[in-house]
């Protein structure tokens, strides 16, 4: 009988791919609502989306919420996620949408098309190593006036630590915003708060122009 070949370890994206799929059900339901989310953040998102002229990118979209918020305001907007399972509940509970399935570092949009990208919360299971390839994929997406916006886990240092799904890292906001200015973008905007679902991590928010 002829050998099997070795089986491979599963990468870090299969690991947050599991993570989320076998709880994507339970993440939207106590997550996956705008009504779930800070005021103060729908209503940052909301103006930020008003203020950009074109498509629009939901990177790592979960089950749809924010995809779902931005088509109510007119924008013209694709949730892409990891996970098929988010994408699956996104297109069936915000059918008005649109969906797909594509990793951070290759997100599908043709180059220089959009004219925003919101990653919330999308970077925290990422490696540090990797978040300069997916900061350079989002400048490649975006046109010369885009811009993205991060929310983020922030902390005084860099640090993974065991999130409730997989672990995720928590970055200090002035060493993103190298990572995010020396992949070609300008950092027009930072701020904190406290996090009151994650008391020793704040949230972090920081707003960019492609440059």
């Amino acid at each position: 009988m002829a050998d099997r070949p070795p089986s491979r370890a599963p990468s870090a994206d299969d690991v947050v791919r599991a993570a989320y799929s076998e709880r994507a059900a339970e993440y939207a339901a106590a997550l996956g609502s705008i009504s779930a989310m800070d005021p103060l953040d729908v209503r940052f998102i909301s103006e930020w989306a008003a203020r950009c002229r074109g498509p629009l990118v939901d990177a790592g979209c979960g089950p749809g919420h924010w995809t779902h918020l931005l088509t109510e305001l007119g924008a013209d907007v694709e949730g892409v996620d990891l996970v098929p399972a988010f994408v699956e509940l996104a297109r069936t509970r915000f059918p008005t949408a649109s969906y797909r399935v594509a990793r951070l570092d290759a997100l599908g949009t043709p180059d220089q098309n959009a004219a925003g990208i919101l990653a919330w919360y999308s970077l925290i299971h990422l490696e540090p190593v990797r978040v300069p390839a997916v900061l350079d994929e989002f400048r490649r997406c975006l046109r010369d006036d885009g811009t993205l916006v991060l929310g983020f886990f922030a902390s005084a240092r860099l640090e993974p630590f065991p999130h409730a799904f997989t672990t995720a890292y928590s970055w200090p906001v002035d060493e993103l915003t190298q990572h995010v200015e020396n992949a070609g973008f300008v950092v027009r905007h930072a701020h904190t708060r406290p996090n009151p679902a994650r008391p020793d991590r704040q949230h972090g928010v920081l707003l960019a122009d492609r440059a």
